[in-house]
């Protein structure tokens, strides 16, 4: 990634005022920061999933993986989990392994120095002292900017990726839904032109707001937002659509969506975002099934960010339009291109599959 301008130049006052746009620029100096989705260009997009297919391939023979594991053999990683978590903790943990790279965790800030009264920019910092990244996810949206910003005014600025941040951003998950696109639409034209829904909660899916935004940065591609009233996209991503010059539709009425849309991007609801006493129902409007296979096209790609509850039919999973299995296990070829690219590592990768 080219430099960017720098955090330690910025007021924190003056950097969270920012546009996401401009924000962006900050993250792609050295080191190189993963925070929102607005800092990758289209041309990032296509080198990282490039990067992803290559180290899946090389990864597949015993002298390959044994290449990819002495790449970072000398980093270490720390992962901060302020937030339950499972695959995305997973997902980032074995991209560390499959690259060398040592790992430490605190999935539980019971666990930390914060159970003290020690404050999360202070636990970070101790952190930053072992560790050459910070992969973290945290139920406050801005915290990782905030970790980013405060680290570039130390001594030890060190790159910090983005697994998940209140319900605003999750750039990585992101990153993978992109991979996965651009995989099942690599035989009919790419993401370009395409339809793509999102269907249940959107209103807090942070997954769908990154990745929303992601396909901005393709030709002619028209969005379908289906969702209860309640649940609907928010105006602010609608905005940012709105300045890329991205169609879209907002809409209820899923029936209408299913046999017009190439991808389907299914979500669950986010419940855990409600406040005590607040509950949140789930629609079989909402939902899609086997008595949906003959509706919609033959060549629809059918995602999840996971974990699911009802809006997917197990009785669907082994159909070969239903990908979000595939999905899932693309994220931990993408975060390990992310990481990789992070310490600058790509071309060895890349002069190893040229030369293989």
């Amino acid at each position: 990634m080219a430099d960017g301008k720098k955090l330690r130049d910025i007021a924190w006052k003056d950097f969270k005022a920012l546009p996401l746009t401009e924000k962006g620029t900050y993250f792609q100096g050295t080191p190189p920061h993963t925070l929102i989705a607005q800092q990758f260009t289209r041309k990032q997009l296509e080198e990282l999933c490039t990067l992803a297919t290559r180290i899946k391939r090389i990864n597949k023979r015993r002298a390959g993986a044994n290449f990819l594991k002495g790449l970072l053999s000398d980093k270490r990683a720390m992962l901060y989990f302020a937030q339950p978590s499972s695959r995305t903790y997973l997902s980032h943990n074995a991209a560390c392994q499959i690259l060398g790279l040592d790992t430490m965790d605190v999935r539980d800030t019971k666990t930390s120095s914060e159970v003290k009264g020690e404050s999360p920019e202070d636990t970070i910092r101790t952190f930053s002292s072992y560790a050459d990244m910070i992969i973290m996810r945290h139920p406050k949206g801005g915290f990782a900017e905030r970790v980013a910003w405060m680290l570039a005014h130390t001594g030890r600025e060190i790159p910090v990726l983005n697994a998940g941040s209140g319900s605003d951003q999750h750039p990585t998950q992101a990153l993978l839904d992109i991979y996965t696109l651009e995989r099942s639409f690599e035989d009919i034209g790419g993401v370009d032109g395409k339809h793509v829904a999102f269907v249940g909660d959107l209103l807090r899916g942070r997954t769908v707001r990154s990745l929303a935004w992601m396909l901005t940065l393709y030709k002619d591609v028209t969005l379908h937002f289906v969702a209860p009233e309640a649940l609907q996209i928010g105006q602010d991503i609608l905005d940012l659509l709105d300045e890329a010059g991205t169609k879209y539709e907002v809409t209820q009425d899923f029936a209408s969506v299913m046999p017009v849309a190439d991808a389907i991007y299914m979500t669950r609801i986010q419940d855990e975002w409600d406040e005590e006493g607040e509950s949140s129902t789930e629609s079989s409007d909402y939902h899609i099934g086997a008595e949906h296979l003959d509706i919609i096209k033959d060549t629809c790609a059918i995602l999840h960010p996971l974990p699911r509850r009802k809006e997917i039919s197990t009785d669907i999973d082994n159909d070969p339009r239903a990908v979000y299995w595939r999905q899932m296990r693309n994220g931990m070829w993408i975060r390990a291109a992310l990481i990789l690219q992070s310490f600058g590592r790509d071309d060895e990768v890349n002069k190893y599959y040229d030369d293989y």
